[in-house]
C-alpha cells in the first residue's frame, strides 16, 4: 500500500512539475514564498540552473523533448570550453533584490553562486550520456576532469589547486576563470566515478548481474575491461564493427551467446572471457554522434514503466 501511495505521488508531481515549472526553454529550478519564479528567463539572475535540466533526463519523469531542448539549454549557456567548466546557473547572484539563501554570501561566479558546481556538472554529463550524445558527454567530461587542468604549466597557474584529486568548485567570475577551490571533495569524487564506470562505459551491477551499456565515442572502435566479481575475474572486450550486427548488441560468455547485455556474474575461481558486438544502433539506441552539439535520444519514463525487484 505505502509503495502505491509512492508512485500516485510521483506521477501527480510529475504531472505538476510539467504544467507548473516549464519555463518554454528548460525547466525552472524553484519558486519563492511570494510565487515568483528562480531558474526562469524573467529572472535577471540566474535565469538557467543546470540541476533541474540534468534531472529531467535522469529521473526519467520529463517530457522527452522538453528534457531535450533542456539540455541544450545547458549545453548554450552553462558550458564554457574556453575557461573548462559547467556553470551550476546563469548569471550569478549579484544585485538583484532575489534573496535564494546563503549562496549569495559568495561574491559572483565562485563557489555555488554561478561557479561550476563539481557534483552538478557531473550530472549534466551523465544526462547528456543518457540522451546518447557520446561525443558531447565524452567532450564534457575532459572539461571537468581535474587531470587535465594542470597538463601544462600555464594551466596549472589558472587552476591553483591539485590536479590529482577533484575540487568542489570551478570558479566562473571575472578574474577568477578556471581556478580549482574546497579539493579532496569525495562527493563530488564518488559522482565523477560513478559517470566513468556505470555511465560512460556502461557497467552496471544488482546483485549478481552486470548490465553492460557503454556510451563510447565515436572514435573508439573497442575497449577492453577487466571486472573482479569477488574470487572470479571477467575479460570484457566491446567492439564496433565497421559493419553492425542486426538486432542490437551481440553479447557472449565464454562462447556462448546470451540474449540482451545482461550478464550473469558467478564467483568461481575462473576468468571468463566476455564480448559485446555493439549493433547498429548500440544497446540503448542511436548513437548520433556525428552532431554531438545537438540534443537527440530518448527519456525514459521509470514512473510509468513496472521495474523489477
Amino acid at each position: 500500500g505505502f509503495a502505491d501511495r509512492c508512485l500516485a505521488e510521483a506521477s501527480r508531481l510529475q504531472k505538476n512539475i510539467e504544467a507548473e515549472a516549464w519555463d518554454g526553454e528548460w525547466y525552472r529550478r524553484a519558486y519563492f514564498d511570494n510565487g515568483e519564479p528562480l531558474g526562469s528567463h524573467l529572472n535577471a539572475e540566474c535565469q538557467i540552473d543546470s540541476l533541474p535540466q540534468s534531472w529531467a533526463v535522469l529521473s526519467g519523469a520529463a517530457d522527452p523533448t522538453r528534457a531535450r531542448a533542456a539540455m541544450a539549454g545547458v549545453n548554450r549557456h552553462l558550458v564554457h570550453r574556453s575557461d573548462r567548466l559547467i556553470q551550476l546557473f546563469d548569471p550569478p547572484f549579484d544585485k538583484s533584490s532575489m534573496n535564494p539563501g546563503y549562496i549569495k554570501g559568495y561574491i559572483p561566479g565562485v563557489r555555488e553562486n554561478g561557479g561550476q558546481y563539481t557534483h552538478a556538472a557531473v550530472w549534466s554529463v551523465m544526462a547528456f550520456a543518457q540522451l546518447n550524445q557520446n561525443d558531447l558527454a565524452w567532450e564534457l567530461f575532459s572539461l571537468i576532469n581535474p587531470v587535465l587542468h594542470g597538463a601544462t604549466p600555464g594551466e596549472m597557474a589558472t587552476y591553483q589547486v591539485e590536479p590529482y584529486v577533484v575540487a568542489a568548485d570551478v570558479y566562473s567570475g571575472a578574474g577568477r576563470q578556471g581556478r580549482g577551490g574546497w579539493t579532496w571533495y569525495t562527493g563530488s569524487a564518488g559522482w565523477m566515478y560513478r559517470l566513468l564506470v556505470e555511465t560512460l562505459l556502461g557497467l552496471n551491477r544488482t546483485g549478481d548481474q552486470l548490465t553492460l551499456t557503454p556510451h563510447l565515442p565515436h572514435d573508439w572502435n573497442e575497449c577492453t575491461l577487466h571486472y573482479r566479481y569477488r574470487d572470479s575475474v571477467y575479460h570484457i572486450h566491446v567492439s564496433r564493427p565497421r559493419v553492425a550486427p542486426l538486432g542490437g548488441a551481440v553479447l557472449t560468455l565464454d562462447g556462448q551467446v546470451i540474449p540482451g547485455v545482461i550478464l550473469p556474474l558467478t564467483s568461481d575461481h575462473r576468468d571468463h572471457v566476455v564480448t559485446l558486438v555493439l549493433g547498429n544502433e548500440g544497446p540503448e539506441g542511436a548513437d548520433e554522434s556525428d552532431h554531438p552539439t545537438e540534443v537527440e535520444g530518448t527519456v525514459p519514463n521509470p514512473i510509468s514503466q513496472p521495474t523489477s525487484p
